[in-house]
């Protein structure tokens, strides 16, 4: 798997998920709101937060249409006149990375054009995304590669066919640091068509680190994600679902963004590391719920035991339950009173202890 790292943040299995609140956005234009997103992502704990950057009129026609989403939220007559009302100016761009510097939190932001490109790399941005929309767009694909920062490449509404043509075109421009996220650009996504299955597929077909793009309502779908090996999440973020414009209602308010930030760290952390054995939370219920071999009745030394003398019983102190077969047919060396455990130095020939030594 490729190394993958924003500003010296390793991103991989063995970190905890890269959370990146998408303030997108949902700045509604304002440059104090954008501050406030700021704020509000880093409070909630998040990794990054992240803006999208463009001009209105480099990213759609005068009569583009506007999705369904986008008319339900928005009184703009054409899809470049909603844009044009989101555009946040570079001052309060400038304002809001200088707020992420002073609050701790990585920012970038989403170019949706080559000068935009340009803009972000002059801010010092320590990575660019992708969005989803630009999946099939070489221009920015092919400038975005060239800068040579970590790109992150959003993969929603797109065949393997265009990712494979994607990730060729990025690679053979710089072939800078590259993550991929599955996403389903829906807003908001039903969870039964999110298809979270994709992301181990993606890793294995282009091994580099996968993460999902996230437009569900809730926290299952990205807990379920990092489950399967997502190590980046994206999640917009809002102040207010409540706001006009037309990301909002399909956002995650600041604190569900700190719940999620909570989830999924607890759920990189239940994964673990896949070896199966008993855990140090375990020693004390594995002692008193599993069982040792007890005698039925009480026997005298010498006897060799049959498989009518023996019990199985808490505690787990004595000799396991599996490995009555190695214990039927030895010797008693000693008195034994009924219910109690059997050691494996009560047995002649003497049972081997679990490192594989016999027991003194």
């Amino acid at each position: 798997m490729a190394e993958f790292a924003i500003a010296g943040r390793s991103i991989g299995p063995r970190s905890p998920p890269y959370l990146i609140a998408e303030a997108g956005v949902n700045h509604n234009g304002s440059p104090e709101l954008a501050i406030r997103l700021v704020d509000a992502a880093a409070d909630a704990g998040a990794d990054a937060v992240k803006f999208q950057t463009f001009r209105a009129g480099s990213l759609a026609t005068a009569d583009a249409p506007q999705a369904n989403y986008q008319r339900e939220r928005s009184a703009a007559v054409s899809q470049q006149a909603m844009l044009r009302e989101l555009e946040l100016p570079v001052g309060g761009l400038r304002a809001a990375f200088a707020r992420a510097a002073e609050r701790g939190i990585i920012a970038f932001s989403t170019p949706f054009d080559l000068d935009s490109a340009e803009l972000l790399v002059s801010l010092g941005v320590p990575a660019l995304k992708i969005g989803s929309g630009d999946l099939t767009n070489l221009f920015l694909l092919r400038g975005v590669a060239a800068a040579g920062l970590p790109v992150i490449l959003s993969t929603g509404m797109a065949t393997l066919d265009e990712v494979d043509l994607a990730m060729a075109a990025v690679r053979a421009a710089g072939d800078p640091p590259l993550a991929l996220l599955h996403c389903l650009s829906a807003y908001p996504a039903p969870p039964r068509e999110t298809n979270l299955r994709a992301i181990p597929t993606m890793r294995d077909r282009y091994g580099v680190e996968v993460g999902f793009s996230d437009h569900t309502l809730g926290l299952a779908a990205p807990v379920a994600a990092v489950a399967l090996g997502a190590t980046i999440v994206e999640k917009h973020l809002t102040l207010d679902r409540g706001l006009a414009g037309p990301d909002h209602a399909a956002s995650t308010e600041p604190g569900e963004l700190a719940a999620l930030a909570r989830a999924l760290r607890e759920a990189h952390e239940a994964l673990g590391d896949g070896v199966k054995r008993p855990q140090r939370a375990e020693s004390d219920s594995r002692r008193v719920a599993r069982r040792s071999l007890v005698l039925r009745h009480a026997l005298a030394s010498g006897t060799i035991l049959t498989l009518g003398d023996l019990d199985a019983k808490r505690p787990a102190d004595g000799i396991s339950p599996l490995r009555l077969d190695e214990v039927l047919g030895r010797r008693l060396v000693r008195d034994v009173q009924v219910d109690a455990i059997l050691r494996p130095d009560d047995l002649d020939p003497p049972l081997a202890t679990s490192d594989g030594e016999p027991s003194a």
